[in-house]
């Protein structure tokens, strides 16, 4: 080469490239990650609100709490207060009581049997307002459908006990049975209970 500038020595200068590529990849790998996170995240909401999970386990989940909400709705078989014999015990030292109460479930329509003070065991021993008693099987039967005429009192029963006969005890507290409004509200409470709130975690 002539002219004014000559190149001497044995190294020459080595031409490179502007390094354009490289950004152009880091730059690509970074929208990729961007990108593949916020899908991640958005799968992640669409799963929230919509519950997540396949179809069959939604189905399973619902068939459960409907089945779960009919067990709770379904009515309860009560007897009749026609046929329940109750008798009437005193209890405590206020004479008439057990004949006036038991005049008045009379007209409530229940079967009265004794009227009479009570026995050793209970009389002047009952502080509360009364104990219903009866055999085992009417814990769930006749003792609730009694227990709606005389709100408070106490239920026990005696498994030794035969028959379907109930005892309403009179106790110390006793001013009269439960009004016959109140006492007809809960026995359509006992007959139709409302559904239990369905957990909205499982339902």
């Amino acid at each position: 080469m002539g002219g004014q500038y000559r190149i001497t020595g044995d190294k020459y200068p080595r031409m490179r490239r502007p390094r354009r590529r490289g950004r152009l990849v880091v730059l690509t790998v970074a929208s990729v990650a961007v990108l593949g996170v916020g899908g991640w995240g958005t799968l992640q909401l669409i799963e929230v609100f919509t519950g997540g999970g396949d179809s069959a386990s939604a189905v399973g989940t619902k068939a459960a709490c409907a089945d779960k909400a009919s067990r709770t709705v379904a009515p309860k078989v009560l007897p009749r207060p026609g046929t329940i014999t109750v008798n009437v015990l005193n209890a405590t030292t206020r004479g008439g009581l057990a004949q006036k109460t038991a005049d008045e479930l009379k007209k409530r329509g229940f079967k009265v049997g004794e009227v009479a003070n009570a026995t050793k065991q209970y009389d002047k021993k009952v502080k509360g307002t009364g104990v219903l008693l009866g055999p085992a099987a009417a814990l769930d039967t006749s003792l609730p459908v009694l227990g709606a005429q005389l709100a408070g009192a106490e239920r026990r029963t005696d498994p030794a006990r035969k028959g379907t006969e109930v005892d309403l005890i009179i106790g110390d507290k006793f001013q009269a049975l439960t009004g016959k409004a109140d006492a007809d509200r809960a026995l359509a409470a006992l007959a139709d209970p409302e559904p239990a709130p369905a957990s909205k975690k499982n339902c």
